[in-house]
């Protein structure tokens, strides 16, 4: 099938019918009012209007969520802002499913006849005056309905449903992929949906999109400025990059689905197929035949928003792999899940779990002969020196055992306190106090059998291999 076949066949499904955009006005119409009437029975005047994709008319339509903005006036303090802007909210949702979110405040997700309404608070200010993050919405959606142009609202679809198939679409603190603004600049930049991933599938080091030319003259100030590999300069603030939430591992897999759909068109990239977890008895045996050794950590389960949940759960897994560095032990990849209410579970593929008992450490170079004096003084009488000091290739050298050479102990000691020294996030670290398991290989097994969702994700993580990958010919 050709690339244009394909993408008619994709933007089928994905484009809004009339039906469903009947539906998405009466609800936008109806909480709208709802908002605006409880603000008003708060005795605040605001600012009530849908933003984001429904607004932009870039929404698909298997997931439409809607933006309700309520532009609060300045007057109310920042401190009290999370209190007014839910109090209102609430009152606003009624009886509907409600769950509080957190991006730089909290705000409402609030589920109805199956759609998904978000009531977020912002400042009403002038252009440039923000004084939140989201004060810059409402010019967001602005711009982009002045600018976009109606032919290129379904290369906009595509691109989002492209993103959300490889899995990098989503600002959020779990993804860090690409936002939907951020979509629509792309393709405001490169003119289409085929134009965005031919730019991207020749991509060479760095990204800068710059739409409005603010710094065509000051490239040397827009390079200090920015130091991300993706710069996407914000048409309406343009002191910010549109892409800085965008981690550089979400950016390279994209590069690479981008080359691999230019290869292989297919709607698999659009649609991935469902990903089968392994039985049991399979984990078991390719675990076996492994060389290298898994190990996890696994703690309960943390009452936190899901951003401020995520922003922990990968700092405490950069930390604990920094731990096992340290300690000498080569990590080669890492993951953590979380189903984000009972369970977490960091996962770390090791060369090996057990060092040799024997570790060469290196000392000073000859000719920096202070280093070498204080060096000598702490090893040459040391009883745990198996060897040494001597000299090898200009410098001083011992032989000593290792302080940790068993991975797993070094993790249950570490963790003990609940990973002080560690370097353990807040809340992970309070986790870990009430329990924690330290698990290696097929000992996971036990989770994995009760647990579905971490049995597909350790499936892939075991795969390790992206799925659109699979029926590529390289």
């Amino acid at each position: 099938m050709s690339q244009d076949a394909l993408t008619q066949q994709i933007l089928h499904k994905i484009t809004p019918n009339p039906e469903e955009r009947l539906k998405v006005n009466a609800l936008r119409n109806m909480f709208e009012q709802k908002i605006q009437a409880a603000c008003q029975s708060e005795g605040i005047d605001a600012t009530v209007r849908v933003e984001g994709s429904v607004a932009k008319d870039t929404w698909l339509s298997e997931n439409p969520d809607i933006d309700i903005f309520m532009r609060l006036p300045t007057s109310i303090a920042r401190k009290n802002l999370e209190e007014v802007s839910l109090r209102i909210a609430k009152k606003a949702a009624g009886n509907a499913k409600q769950l509080e979110r957190f991006a730089e405040h909290p705000y409402l997700e609030i589920f109805v006849d199956g759609y998904r309404v978000d009531i977020v608070p912002c400042y009403d200010v002038k252009h440039g005056e923000w004084q939140s993050a989201t004060d810059r919405t409402p010019y967001h959606t602005d711009y982009i309905c002045t600018h976009l142009g109606k032919k290129h609202t379904d290369e906009v679809r595509l691109l989002k449903k492209f993103m959300q198939g490889i899995g990098v679409y989503g600002a959020e603190i779990k993804v860090g992929g690409f936002s939907g603004y951020l979509c629509e600049l792309l393709v405001m930049q490169y003119g289409s949906f085929n134009g965005v991933i031919e730019a991207f599938a020749t991509y060479s080091k760095r990204v800068i999109v710059d739409i409005e030319n603010v710094y065509a003259d000051h490239v040397e100030k827009l390079e200090l400025l920015f130091a991300e590999p993706l710069v996407i300069v914000d048409p309406v603030d343009k002191g910010r990059n549109v892409a800085s939430a965008v981690q550089p591992q979400k950016l390279y897999e994209f590069i690479g689905a981008a080359r691999a759909y230019l290869k292989v068109p297919s709607q698999d990239f659009f649609y991935p197929p469902p990903i089968h977890a392994f039985a049991p008895d399979v984990v078991k045996s390719r675990l076996a035949a492994q060389t290298t050794t898994y190990l996890y950590v696994a703690i309960g389960g943390i009452r936190a928003v899901s951003d401020v949940l995520w922003g922990q759960l990968y700092r405490t897994k950069r930390s604990l792999r920094r731990l096992l560095e340290t300690h000498d032990f080569r990590v080669f990849r890492d993951a953590v899940w979380s189903n984000e209410s009972t369970r977490c579970v960091f996962v770390f593929e090791l060369e090996q779990q057990v060092l040799p008992c024997i570790k060469k450490h290196l000392g000073p170079q000859l000719e920096r002969q202070e280093e070498c004096e204080k060096f000598l003084a702490k090893y040459a009488d040391k009883s745990n020196v198996y060897v040494g000091p001597y000299i090898e290739n200009g410098r001083w050298v011992v032989e000593m055992p290792h302080r940790y050479a068993d991975a797993t102990t070094l993790l249950q000691e570490k963790l003990s306190d609940g990973g002080k020294t560690a370097g353990t996030a807040e809340l992970i670290a309070e986790a870990i106090k009430q329990n924690f398991k330290v698990m290696g290989n097929v000992e996971v097994l036990e989770i994995y059998r009760e647990t579905p969702d971490f049995a597909v994700f350790l499936t892939e993580f075991l795969l390790g291999k992206p799925f659109w990958l699979v029926s590529q010919k390289v």
